[in-house]
């Protein structure tokens, strides 16, 4: 069973998935935001998705960003369409500079970072690394 984490904005949304062994974060796509609930209809059941992580935008104070106020009525649909899918928010303070970062070490070309879907999607693959990562601690 997959694991699926969602880095929502406002135009686009990241997504990355577990292997079904729960082993890697893979990134998987980028979707234009107004067409994610129907990839994710789709998506969910046939993958096999467990669990969906969505990204928890924060101030450095730790308080919800702007943001949070898109997230929340996205949440509640979600939990409305996968009842038995447990959702969760996990912080993704830093996720766009390690992106950034990530592309920058990665030796992509100049042009190619200009590409935000990229960024999103290696985002969500840095939520869902980082979900991993605090799983295994606990």
């Amino acid at each position: 069973m997959r694991v699926l984490a969602i880095d929502y904005g406002q135009k686009r949304t990241g997504l990355a998935a577990t292997d079904p062994l729960q082993l890697i974060a893979n990134g998987l796509c980028t979707v234009e935001t107004k067409n994610l609930e129907a990839f994710l209809v789709d998506y969910v059941p046939r993958e096999g998705v467990e669990r969906i992580v969505v990204g928890h935008p924060r101030q450095m104070s730790g308080q919800d960003s702007e943001n949070m106020r898109r997230i929340t009525p996205f949440v509640n649909r979600l939990r409305h369409l996968f009842p038995n899918t447990p959702i969760e928010l996990f912080d993704e303070r830093f996720t766009s500079v390690l992106a950034h970062r990530a592309i920058i070490e990665s030796g992509i070309s100049r042009k190619a970072r200009r590409n935000k879907a990229l960024v999103d999607e290696i985002s969500a693959c840095i939520i869902l690394q980082d979900w991993m990562e605090a799983k295994h601690n606990t």
